[in-house]
């Protein structure tokens, strides 16, 4: 029996038929607030054991390893956390201007040779499972779900590298002031193409044209203050059973005129430059990175009236005025808290915060205890340190979305990239691969919304949101199930020609150290165990699933050397094929994917 022909079998077994079959259902786990109102300051000062820092690292970073387990031990939760606000950021950027640099270096004649989007994928995998800024990557994955661009538009699929900049904003803006965040992502060119606000102009009564309402819209909507007002537990205010909107008609309208006369950076804010970004003929290299500048020429000047502010009618067009009213009244809108806060909590730890827990977490934007609002780096502290997020309940946690599990299971097993690239690529295809890649997000809306409750589940019955869950559907859950055997066996990404202990071999781009594993072979329940310790190390692996899997894992026959020694190949197989069936079956069950 082939390598392959042996995982197809461990496949067919009751937990993957289980995990194919009716995953979608048992992911409907039960979920809900649980109460806790005390100081961060409460948790961060008891030393985490081993279980307890396996769970923190789930949230914190892209997947808990041996080694910084062992780091947050010695650290503890808050030492941790500021050693990683400390660390100096890796550039999605600088990367993909090397690989660009590399493969016009070996394309020589080929004027569009270019990193392109793959530059993108590769990047983001490369700082996702060696980067050690593990804390700022994580957030800024989470960040680039609430202020979504998308590869998936053509206008920021043709510049990656603006794409890669934009990445990088969010990684650095993301420990900073959530001020300069909205400005920063409101300002950027990628922002702009993506919602249509770079080259918007006011009004010309002549040809009924109006100012585009795109950005105004979902800069509320979206980036700063959602649609319904908030109480700062994150509840819904109503007035006589209506629950109160943020805003309407009047107030998009008025907005969209803030966002007129805004284009590419020149030096000189010609009507050329405007439209076209070239000014005599010459176009900056950087425009597409280089936050936009107003026009005024193409800025309205009338009054601008939205969200109880207005900007007065301006004799002289100033666009520069016009935006730092707006993006100050969003700023200190009282929705921003809890608004931003719970998504977070959403994003890092829990599908389902308490009251308390998005209150704290929006106390600690509106005030980081020295006075400073939208202060980021406090609101981390209280997503992380907050005691809701150091418990568990049955009614606590999220399911894990697919680029998170992936990223768990290459950061576990130390996978290598033999290219040095971290050739994962494009992972769209639900049916086949993960149904989703970072930065493709199908709409602005995200791959799933906040508020998402799954139809006919427990969780829905039970009032509770599970928004990872709209991308679970039986093509999905197959496709994972799929791409998660073949992968296990054969590495994962694009596969190139190599050259392993001297022979050249053709295989995927990363391969699993699995030493250690294939070691303990020939003791199913030790070896169940060490998988269990790398990809469930907070220790939420139950003896059920274990007893499972090590039963599938003991049917797969390790021969006996024979007196030749020539079956020693089949003997090797047979260990890997062992050690394949106890990774694959613990990533596909229900267990693993819901991060609690």
């Amino acid at each position: 029996m082939t390598q392959q022909d042996s995982t197809v079998a461990v496949a067919r077994s009751p937990r993957a038929r289980f995990a194919a079959g009716t995953l979608i259902a048992a992911l409907a786990f039960t979920l809900a607030a649980c109460g806790g109102s005390k100081e961060d300051e409460a948790v961060a000062d008891v030393p985490p054991s081993r279980s307890e820092a396996a769970r923190f690292l789930t949230q914190a970073t892209f997947g808990p390893t041996s080694a910084e387990i062992d780091r947050v031990m010695a650290l503890g939760y808050r030492g941790w956390i500021e050693d990683q606000f400390a660390r100096p950021a890796g550039s999605h950027r600088a990367y993909w201007e090397a690989q660009d640099a590399a493969v016009k270096a070996a394309n020589p004649t080929n004027t569009g040779a270019s990193a392109g989007q793959d530059g993108i994928y590769n990047s983001f995998w490369r700082h996702a499972l060696t980067g050690e800024d593990q804390l700022r990557q994580r957030t800024a994955f989470a960040l680039s779900q609430i202020f979504v661009i998308s590869l998936q538009d053509g206008g920021v699929g043709n510049e990656p590298r603006a794409v890669a900049h934009y990445m990088d904003m969010l990684g650095e803006k993301g420990f900073g002031n959530y001020r300069d965040l909205l400005e920063s992502a409101s300002r950027h060119p990628m922002m702009g193409t993506y919602l249509t606000s770079i080259r918007n102009r006011k009004a010309d009564p002549r040809t009924g044209r109006v100012p585009d309402e795109n950005y105004a819209r979902e800069v509320m909507q979206l980036f700063s203050i959602g649609l319904q007002q908030l109480n700062p537990d994150g509840s819904v205010k109503q007035s006589g059973g209506v629950t109160l909107e943020t805003y309407g008609p009047a107030d998009i309208a008025g907005l969209a005129k803030v966002f007129t006369g805004w284009s590419w950076a020149c030096a000189d804010l010609s009507n050329t430059c405007f439209g076209s970004g070239s000014l005599g003929g010459v176009t900056d290299p950087e425009r597409w990175t280089k936050p936009m500048v107003g026009y005024p020429q193409y800025h309205a000047t009338e009054e601008k009236s939205f969200l109880g502010t207005t900007i007065a009618a301006q004799g002289t067009a100033d666009p520069n005025a016009s935006l730092k009213t707006a993006l100050d009244a969003l700023y200190q809108h009282p929705n921003v808290g809890p608004f931003i806060g719970k998504q977070l909590i959403q994003r890092l730890v829990t599908s389902n915060p308490s009251p308390a827990y998005v209150q704290a977490v929006a106390a600690a934007f509106d005030n980081n205890g020295a006075g400073v609002r939208g202060d980021m780096k406090a609101v981390i502290r209280a997503v992380l340190l907050h005691p809701e997020a150091r418990a568990t309940s049955d009614r606590s946690g999220k399911i894990r979305e697919p680029v998170l599990r992936l990223s768990a299971l290459l950061r576990a097993f130390g996978y290598a990239s033999d290219s040095g690239n971290f050739r994962i690529g494009n992972t769209d295809n639900a049916g086949s691969s993960l149904g989703q890649t970072a930065m493709r997000s199908p709409t602005v809306f995200n791959f799933y919304r906040p508020g998402y409750v799954a139809p006919g589940t427990q969780a829905a019955a039970a009032g509770l949101v599970a928004p990872e869950m709209a991308l679970a559907h039986e093509t999905s859950t197959a496709g994972y199930v799929n791409y998660l055997r073949d992968g296990v066996s054969s590495g994962f990404g694009a596969s190139a020609s190599v050259t392993v202990n001297g022979t050249q071999v053709t295989r995927r781009d990363l391969q699993p150290n699995f030493a250690a594993e294939i070691a303990l072979a020939d003791r199913p329940a030790e070896l169940v165990q060490q998988v269990a310790d790398k990809l469930m190390p907070d220790g939420s692996m139950p003896d059920a699933l274990k007893n499972e899997i090590v039963t599938a894992v003991s049917a797969i026959t390790i021969p006996a050397l024979n007196n030749s020694g020539s079956n020693q190949a089949q003997i090797d197989s047979a260990k890997r094929n062992r050690v394949n069936a106890a990774v694959f079956l613990t990533m596909v069950s229900p267990e693993f994917q819901v991060q609690k």
